[in-house]
C-alpha cells in the first residue's frame, strides 16, 4: 500500500461526503484515511462467543460466560459493603461483585440455575472478577437475538446528534478496508517480529477493528502498543545519540583549585552516597567531548544545590563561566543567598539578575559578564534577554525546568559559539515510566537519599470541624518559638473566589492570633513584587510567626525555623503540589508537621491523594500514584505532552511493554545506528515518515 493512499483526504471515502468530513475533522481530528485507520476502538462488545472461565484473557474486552451461582456473601469494606457471588462453570470459578443495589440483587439471584453473564472482567491476585454484570437466565437468553463482537469507537455528543453513530463509523471502517484491500506496509523488521512473536501489521490492524476472538484482539493490541512505544523510544534514544555525536561540548579536563578547596575545606556537611554518585556522573559528562544534557532529580531537601555548585566549580576550574536559571524571583534569590554563602571563602564572583535588578546594577553585571570578571550568574528569565552576553558560558543549570518553555531554554544555548553543558534540576520526582518517555533523550541522575539528621515530617488529615484543635496546636508551636505557614489554593479560573477565601481566612487568623502577641504576614499573587518581598523577608527574619499565603510559596522559600505547614482545602490541590508544599517545612532540626484541612465532601481521587500524603513522604512513590490518578499528558503540563499523543498504548498500564520497547529500540540502534541494513529498511522508512507527519501515529502504516 503506498503511503499516498493513506494520505487521501477523508472526504473521498465512499459514504463520507463534505458534511460528514467536516464533522469528523472537527470532532475527532480525522482528516485522512490514515487518521480513520488509527481511530482505535475504546472497547468491544462480544455477544457471539461464550467463554469458559479458564479461557479468560487479561484484555479489557467484555465477555459472555454461562455458569451457575453457588454462593453469595456480603463483605464489609472501608466504606460501606459489597455483595460477592461465586460463579462457576465446569472449568473454574470467578467472583461477581456489586457495590450498589445489593438488597434487590440478593433477593432476586437464584442459586444453582444456569445464567448468562456479560461484562468487563478485572484480573487481580491470580483470579478474575466481574463488577455489576448484565445477567440473564440461560432459558430467556436462548430466545433472544444476538449480533457479533462489535468495536465501540470514541465519539462525541455532536457526532451522535448528527447521525454519525458507532454503526456509521463501523461501516466507514469496513469501506476503508475494502478500498485498501487490507494491503498495509510492514513497519517493523523481521527480527523484531520473530523475537517478540508479533503478528504482522496487516493482521494487527484487521483484528483491532474486526477481531475474530479475544485471543486475536490481545495479539493485535500488544503488537500495536509495542510499535507505538518502540518508535517513541527510537526517536528519543536516537536524538540522544545524535546529540552526543554531533553536538560537541567543551571538554573540562581538569578538576582544579575551586573544586578541590571547596571539597576538602568548605563543605557545609558530609555528602551522601547519592550526591557523590551524581557528582561523578556529571564529572564524566563534563570530561567527555560531547555536550552534557542531564536531568537531575532529587526530592525536596535532598541537596541538589550543592551538586549544582560543585558542577559550576568544575566549569570555573577550566576557565569558563556558569549560570543558574530559576523560574521565580523568590527561588533565584534563595539560590543566590545560599551559593553566595558557600562561595564566600573561595575566590569567585557571583551575582544575581532578576526583573527587579536596578538599571545601574544591570549595566555593571552585563559588563563584568562580557569581560569575564563574573564567574557565576544566578537569575530568572532575565538571563535570557539579548543584552545578557557571556564571555564563555560553559555550564547552564536550569531549576524546575518544566516551568520554562523549549524556546526559552534554547535561548540559553545560543549565548555562545558552542552550546554550554546543560544540567536540568527538578524537585518534582518523575516516575520512571514517564521519565523514559518524556525525558528519554536526556541522561538521568537521581539523588535518592536525604541528608542524615532530617526528621520525617508528620502528616495528618483533619476536617474543618477540628479547626479549634488545630489553632491550639499552632499556638503551642509558636510558644516554642516556631513559625507556621497557612496556604490557600489559587486556581486561575476562580481567582476572585479564591481571593475571597484567602482574605476570609486571613481575617479569621488575625482574630484568633491578635496583635501584639502575634504577627501575621500575607502573600498572594495580586501584590506588587516589592510588597511580596517585604512580607517574605519579615517571615524569614522571624518578625512574623504566621505566613498566610497562596501557592506562591510552593517553590523556594527556605525558613528552617518554620515547622508547621497547614494546607487549607487540601482536596483542591494535586499530589505533586501537596508534596512540594510539605517540603517547605522540615528544613531545620525540629520535628515538623503538615496538616491537610478539608471539608467532609471528598471525591474518591481526593481521598486517595490525602491517604497517600499521610502514608508516605517518598516523592517517587507519590509521583507514581499521581501518574495513575491523572494520566501522563496532564502530569507533564502542556508543553511536554506533545511527545505522548498516544493512540493505543498507555504508559501507566503498559509500563512493561514500554520497558521492552525501550530495550529493543536501544539494541536496534546499537547494532545499526543509521538503520542502514536491509533488515532494518521497514524501520528506516517508517522513521523517515515520522519527520513528515507530526503526530507519532500518522506515519505508522
Amino acid at each position: 500500500m503506498n503511503a499516498n493512499f493513506l494520505q487521501t483526504p477523508i472526504d473521498y471515502l465512499k459514504g463520507v461526503g463534505p458534511n460528514r468530513a467536516d464533522l469528523l475533522k472537527k470532532e475527532l481530528g480525522i482528516h485522512t484515511f490514515q487518521d480513520l485507520l488509527n481511530l482505535f476502538p475504546n472497547r468491544y462488545l462480544d455477544r457471539t462467543q461464550y467463554y469458559k472461565i479458564a479461557q479468560l484473557q487479561q484484555t479489557n474486552a467484555e465477555v459472555q460466560i454461562i455458569g451457575k451461582i453457588t454462593h453469595i456473601k456480603t463483605v464489609e469494606q472501608k466504606r460501606g459493603k459489597r455483595l460477592v457471588a461465586t460463579f462457576m462453570d465446569e472449568t473454574g470459578s470467578m467472583e461477581l461483585v456489586w457495590f450498589r443495589g445489593q438488597k434487590w440483587i440478593r433477593e432476586n439471584l437464584k442459586l444453582n440455575v444456569p445464567y448468562v453473564i456479560f461484562g468487563k472482567t478485572n484480573y487481580f491476585n491470580g483470579s478474575f472478577s466481574m463488577p455489576h454484570p448484565e445477567m440473564e437466565l440461560l432459558e430467556a437468553h436462548e430466545k433472544s437475538i444476538r449480533s457479533a463482537m462489535q468495536p465501540v469507537y470514541p465519539s462525541t455528543e455532536k457526532l451522535g446528534n448528527s447521525g454519525i453513530t458507532n454503526r456509521v463509523i463501523n461501516s466507514l471502517m469496513q469501506q476503508l478496508f475494502l478500498e485498501s484491500k487490507n494491503n498495509f506496509v510492514e513497519t517493523l523488521s523481521n527480527t523484531l517480529l520473530e523475537q517478540l512473536k508479533l503478528v504482522s501489521k496487516k493482521e494487527a490492524l484487521f483484528n483491532i477493528h474486526f477481531p475474530k476472538s479475544q485471543a486475536h484482539l490481545a495479539r493485535a493490541q500488544y503488537r500495536l502498543k509495542f510499535e507505538e512505544l518502540f518508535y517513541i523510544q527510537l526517536q528519543l534514544i536516537r536524538k540522544n545519540l545524535i546529540h552526543k555525536s554531533k553536538i560537541k561540548g567543551y571538554t573540562f579536563e581538569k578538576i582544579g583549585d575551586n573544586f578541590n578547596t571547596f571539597f576538602s575545606d568548605h563543605l557545609p556537611f558530609k555528602l551522601t552516597e547519592a550526591q557523590k554518585r551524581v557528582i561523578k556522573e556529571i564529572r564524566n559528562d563534563l570530561g567527555s567531548n560531547a555536550q552534557m544534557n542531564r536531568l537531575l532529580q532529587g526530592d525536596v531537601g535532598s541537596g541538589k544545590t550543592i551538586v549544582a555548585l560543585m558542577s559550576m566549580l568544575i566549569a570555573l576550574d577550566n576557565g569558563f563561566q556558569a549560570c543558574l536559571m530559576a523560574p521565580t524571583e523568590i527561588l533565584s534569590v534563595q539560590h543566590y543567598n545560599s551559593l553566595f554563602e558557600m562561595c564566600k571563602k573561595l575566590n569567585t564572583s557571583i551575582e544575581l539578575l532578576t526583573g527587579s535588578t536596578k538599571t545601574s546594577k544591570r549595566r555593571e553585571i552585563h559588563e563584568k559578564l562580557e569581560n569575564g570578571e563574573l564567574d557565576i550568574l544566578i537569575g530568572t528569565h532575565a538571563l535570557l534577554e539579548d543584552k545578557v552576553k557571556f564571555k564563555n558560558l560553559g555550564l547552564a543549570i536550569v531549576d524546575e525546568q518544566h516551568r520554562f518553555g523549549v524556546e526559552q531554554r534554547s535561548k540559553l544555548w545560543h549565548k555562545n559559539d558552542y552550546p554550554p553543558h546543560v544540567l536540568v534540576m527538578t524537585a518534582t520526582p518523575i516516575p520512571r515510566t514517564l521519565a523514559m518517555s518524556v525525558y528519554g533523550d536526556l541522561d538521568i541522575s537521581v539523588i535518592d537519599e536525604l541528608p542524615p539528621g532530617r526528621k520525617d515530617i508528620k502528616t495528618v488529615h483533619r476536617f474543618d470541624a477540628n479547626r479549634l484543635k488545630v489553632f491550639r496546636f499552632i499556638k503551642d508551636e509558636i510558644s516554642k518559638g516556631r513559625q507556621v505557614y497557612i496556604v490557600y489554593p489559587l486556581i486561575q479560573e476562580s481567582e476572585t473566589m479564591d481571593y475571597k477565601d484567602l482574605m476570609d481566612g486571613y481575617e479569621s487568623i488575625v482574630r484568633e492570633f491578635p496583635l501584639p502577641e502575634f504577627q501575621v504576614s500575607i502573600v498572594h499573587g495580586q501584590m506588587k513584587p516589592a510588597d511580596k518581598e517585604y512580607e517574605m523577608n519579615r517571615f524569614i527574619k522571624g518578625e512574623t510567626q504566621i505566613m498566610v499565603a497562596t501557592t506562591v510559596i510552593e517553590v523556594g522559600v527556605n525558613v528552617p525555623n518554620a515547622s508547621v505547614m497547614i494546607i487549607e482545602s487540601a482536596e483542591r490541590f494535586g499530589l505533586s503540589q501537596l508534596h512540594q508544599l510539605r517540603g517547605r517545612v522540615g528544613r531545620g532540626a525540629e520535628q515538623s508537621y503538615c496538616i491537610l484541612m478539608t471539608s467532609h465532601k471528598l471525591s474518591a481521587d481526593a481521598k486517595t491523594r490525602l491517604e497517600t500524603m499521610v502514608r508516605t513522604s517518598d516523592g517517587f512513590e507519590i509521583a507514581e500514584v499521581d501518574l495513575k490518578l491523572r494520566g501522563p499528558g496532564d502530569l507533564m503540563g502542556t508543553q511536554q505532552s506533545g511527545v505522548l499523543n498516544l493512540r493505543i498504548a498507555d504508559i501507566v498500564k503498559d509500563s512493561e511493554i514500554l520497558k521492552i520497547a525501550r530495550s529493543y529500540a536501544a539494541q536496534t540502534l546499537k547494532a545499526d545506528p543509521n538503520l542502514a541494513s536491509e533488515e532494518n529498511t521497514p524501520i528506516k522508512n517508517t522513521y523517515a515518515q515520522l519527520g513528515k507527519y507530526r503526530n507519532i501515529w500518522n506515519y505508522i502504516s
